[in-house]
């Protein structure tokens, strides 16, 4: 079977790689330009497309597919290509352009998108992210034959996988990015012999993953312990959670929920250092007392509470996100 492969970050190399294991014959891969990244910022390729070189594979990378859009040239192109690859199939992962019609129409067997969410829950560009940050108990991944609305196609194969309760988005990413490349493998296996039963998404249910903004990763101090401690996973890697003390920002990488709050909350306000130590960085939150248990200063490195103290001046009574001046008293 001959497959085109649309994607571009790694959880797309990941399917892409598992692919390959498989035998497919893949003439194309679509991936998005290569993008200025790292400190001196230099054009970088995407994980597909180095994937992709690695492997021999010819490479496409336009800024459009819109043969009426900004880059019709670029578009036309890679029209051209799709068509001189004779795909049986495309497959699509995170690929990040919208595909217009005849791109869909192209391959024989249309196109097949890893969506890394039980759909209709988790429509849209970051389903791992908002599953954390919801309480979700369970995600996984559904193969869905696309159409031309946003994850609306039908559901092709499905299954589930369990968040942890210390789930971040970097290590939930990673089990599903492998269950994703080994559901698509099945799903073209059984595609070729006819197999696959498309069964339409159910109409309750539906939610949107909307676009991670960095202003989401200021923490406010003022919600709920759990809350916080939820966008605190979510935010891990990308964009990273963050407070700040006296105008210098911290990352907050990783925290937990004290569940036996002492007497020492009972007049602290919200974001007030309640008591540090080797056991983390207790603070208060608008309910219940949130545990700092990983941190980095800006151009630091990641430490636990333990190690960052020793380099940074913290103390009780002090207030995350307060100008200098601000201290309250112990309780």
């Amino acid at each position: 079977m001959k497959i085109i492969f649309a994607g571009t970050p790694e959880f797309a190399r990941v399917a892409l790689e598992r692919l390959l294991a498989a035998g497919f014959e893949i003439p194309l891969v679509l991936s998005q330009p290569d993008r200025p990244a790292g400190r001196g910022m230099k054009l970088q390729a995407s994980p597909v497309k180095q994937c992709a070189l690695a492997h021999g594979l010819a490479v496409a990378q336009p800024r459009s597919l819109r043969l009426d859009g900004k880059f019709p040239d670029e578009a036309a192109a890679a029209r051209g290509a799709i068509r001189a690859a004779n795909a049986d199939a495309m497959v699509v992962a995170a690929y990040g352009l919208i595909l217009p019609q005849w791109v869909l129409d192209a391959p024989r067997l249309g196109c097949f998108n890893i969506h890394a969410s039980l759909l209709p829950r988790w429509r849209g560009a970051a389903p791992i992210h908002r599953a954390i940050e919801a309480g979700d108990q369970h995600t996984g991944v559904t193969i869905m034959q696309m159409d031309a609305g946003l994850d609306t196609g039908d559901m092709l194969l499905v299954e589930r996988l369990p968040i942890a309760a210390d789930d971040s988005t970097g290590s939930l990413h990673d089990r599903l990015a492998e269950l994703g490349g080994r559901l698509m493998v099945e799903a073209l296996e059984m595609a070729a012999c006819g197999g696959l039963r498309p069964v339409p998404q159910p109409a309750d249910g539906v939610t949107y993953a909307h676009k991670i903004e960095k202003a989401e990763a200021a923490i406010d101090w003022t919600l709920p312990a759990v809350v916080i401690a939820r966008r605190v996973r979510a935010f891990n890697p990308f964009p990273g959670a963050s407070t700040a003390l006296a105008g210098e920002a911290i990352k907050v990488w990783a925290a937990h929920v004290e569940t036996d709050t002492g007497a020492d909350a009972g007049a602290a306000v919200p974001g007030q250092v309640l008591a540090v130590g080797p056991l983390g960085i207790r603070v208060m939150t608008g309910d219940g007392v949130l545990v700092l248990d990983e941190l980095q200063r800006a151009g630091g490195k990641r430490l636990p509470a333990a190690d960052f103290l020793r380099g940074f001046a913290l103390t009780p009574g002090q207030v995350l996100d307060a100008p200098a001046t601000a201290t309250v008293a112990a309780a």
